[in-house]
């Protein structure tokens, strides 16, 4: 390395926050691609997903961690702590906040669900606090409020102490990502780069498959279908062509909800099998033969090879 070598930096950043306050879609626009998976249903991302940024001479390894909120089930004891050991092992903590939700609770307008959000906002707070950890806060969702609505929730979290920058940002839009991945990459500590530059995530192909599935079933069957249930690849065969055979089985809790995914006459889990072949197509490089087949498991969440292949922790 010559005098006008800058020295390389790679580092983890942990981005921790309630269920949808937008850290996957805030991960994937550091990373400026697709790494995680997004829906409008809360608790969505299970496990951690690692997703590498690149920076100049930086690399910034982002782990989209599972929200934090008030556990009830076996699984969700699993992401919450999942949450927190990202934390705890990361160099630089995101606590990303739904600006909105949070302006509305302070208004008395937020609706059942910003409530809850705002409630799991302070369970991260406090859990930091905790800890003895301070935080990058990042104010997401900005392109919704009014600034001096922003700046007046910006301050009120200032106050709790945890937090070492405030940025506020679009996650969606991009608005203020760039300024804050700046930071991150100065945040990170010197040494040789994680990953290979050209990487853009640490996820199992057979794993991104199956989190593709999932994703266009909770979007094509957000009202619908209830939060449990899950996805997962069962064969990936490479062809001699260069495309690969995937076949895959959704598993549902319950008799009722196996006619919901299927649709009539097969229509609409033929619609989440188009959409999914699509994004994996981007995604690995290469055309996919994909087969998709619903399986009834009453509960699936309590199998403990399944928390082992998603990295969770079964006795928590």
């Amino acid at each position: 390395m010559t005098t006008e070598t800058k020295p390389t930096r790679a580092g983890f950043a942990a981005i921790i926050g309630a269920p949808n306050a937008g850290k996957s879609t805030l991960t994937n626009a550091l990373v400026g691609e697709k790494v995680s998976i997004v829906t409008r249903k809360v608790q969505t991302t299970r496990f951690p997903v690692r997703g590498v940024a690149m920076l100049d001479a930086a690399q910034i390894i982002l782990v989209d961690t599972p929200g934090v909120f008030a556990p009830r089930r076996r699984l969700d004891r699993s992401m919450v702590q999942a949450a927190w050991a990202g934390a705890q092992d990361a160099d630089v903590i995101v606590h990303v906040i739904d600006a909105a939700g949070r302006i509305a609770d302070a208004a008395g307008k937020a609706t059942g669900a910003q409530k809850r959000c705002v409630e799991d906002d302070d369970r991260v707070i406090e859990g930091l606090k905790d800890h003895g950890q301070r935080a990058i806060l990042a104010l997401n969702k900005i392109d919704l409020v009014r600034r001096d609505e922003l700046l007046a929730a910006a301050q009120a979290l200032h106050e709790t102490g945890v937090y070492s920058d405030i940025f506020m940002l679009s996650a969606e839009t991009g608005d203020g990502v760039a300024d804050l991945k700046k930071v991150l990459a100065k945040a990170m500590p010197e040494g040789p780069f994680l990953y290979p530059e050209d990487q853009a995530a640490d996820i199992p192909q057979r794993v991104m498959a199956a989190e593709i599935t999932r994703e266009k079933l909770y979007l094509r069957l957000h009202e619908e279908l209830p939060y449990m249930a899950t996805v997962e690849t069962e064969s990936w065969q490479p062809r001699k062509d260069g495309s690969v055979r995937i076949e895959q089985t959704i598993y549902v809790e319950r008799d009722s909800q196996r006619p919901i995914v299927l649709g009539k006459k097969g229509a609409t889990i033929k619609t989440i099998g188009e959409l999914a072949r699509t994004d994996m197509e981007d995604a690995f490089g290469c055309r996919v033969h994909l087969f998709l087949n619903v399986q009834v498991q009453p509960g699936w969440a309590d199998n403990r090879n399944r928390y082992t292949a998603m990295g969770l922790e079964f006795d928590v």
